[in-house]
């Protein structure tokens, strides 16, 4: 009786190692996942030109790019990923499986002409890690919106679903802005009361504000108006992280009044760039 049991047991554990093993589940990130410039996980790979360069991508939509040479897809896809990246706004990622002669065909940086603006990886790397992501031969697009996240993963993508990519990128790089900025004061106060007029800029995350370029903020007011300063400049205007605040205080006698504001300041980006950055606005005040 033991004995076929142990048998019984035997014959089980057989039919059970016989089964296929499941199929690896796919590492291919999702829509609201954060993705790193070119995370850790996905293994070493082999690049043309410098690995991806955080500074190079800061303030960009990024494009990760997967393709296969020799396939006609991927080749018509091309002249699409190299549009984008003429945006200015878009750092491309290539990653280009097969013969490594091959697939510098689908280089979308060519050289010097795109240096700064993206990569390319090629060989046994990417092969690597199309197999880890589960990417088919036809050209798949995972997109990455200015703060790291995933807003668009496009597989194995025909005309149509390339069309919706492009637009996706189109649509995340006129979005982007260097500063936005806001002003605050009073809509009525009463006579010799001091109030204050306030403005504000709110630079984009990968900016810093450049200590190279004056910044100044200029108030015209009424005659009427008593202000502690019409003009500030330097220390004068508060920095906190990247937001820059410029107040001034008055007070003013009866009557309905406009006062009008401009601010002028520059900016750097990490990868050497510089801006110049101007606004104004606009305050009408009730004095009672």
């Amino acid at each position: 009786m033991r004995s076929l049991t142990t048998a019984l047991v035997l014959g089980v554990a057989s039919i059970a190692s016989a089964e296929p093993a499941m199929a690896p589940v796919s590492e291919m990130p999702t829509v609201g996942d954060t993705l790193a410039l070119y995370p850790d996980f996905w293994g070493k790979q082999k690049w043309l030109y410098d690995a991806p360069n955080t500074n190079d991508a800061a303030g960009k939509v990024v494009i990760h790019w997967f393709c296969t040479a020799k396939l006609q897809a991927c080749t018509d896809d091309l002249a699409r990923v190299i549009n984008l990246r003429e945006n200015g706004h878009v750092y491309v990622i290539a990653y280009l499986d097969g013969n490594p002669t091959l697939a510098k065909k689908l280089d979308p940086i060519r050289e010097s002409e795109g240096i700064g603006r993206g990569t390319v990886a090629t060989g046994t790397g990417v092969t690597k890690l199309m197999k880890k992501l589960a990417v088919k031969p036809g050209p798949t697009s995972i997109v990455v919106g200015v703060d790291g996240k995933v807003t668009m993963v496009s597989i194995n993508g025909d005309a149509t679903a390339l069309d919706a990519r492009d637009a996706k990128v189109n649509a995340l790089t006129s979005d982007i802005k260097a500063f936005t900025t806001s002003h605050d004061g009073p809509a009525s106060v009463k006579a010799g009361d001091k109030f204050a007029l306030t403005f504000k800029v709110q630079l984009a995350s990968w900016l810093k504000y450049s200590q190279k370029t004056p910044m100044q903020f200029d108030v015209s007011v009424p005659k009427d108006f008593k202000c502690d300063a019409t003009t500030l400049k330097g220390d004068q205007l508060k920095i906190d992280k990247n937001i820059l605040t410029a107040t001034i205080s008055c007070s003013a006698p009866h009557g309905i009044y406009q006062a009008v504001g401009k601010i002028r300041f520059g900016y750097d980006s990490p990868a050497g760039g510089s801006g110049l950055g101007d606004d104004g606005a606009k305050w009408d005040v009730k004095v009672d």
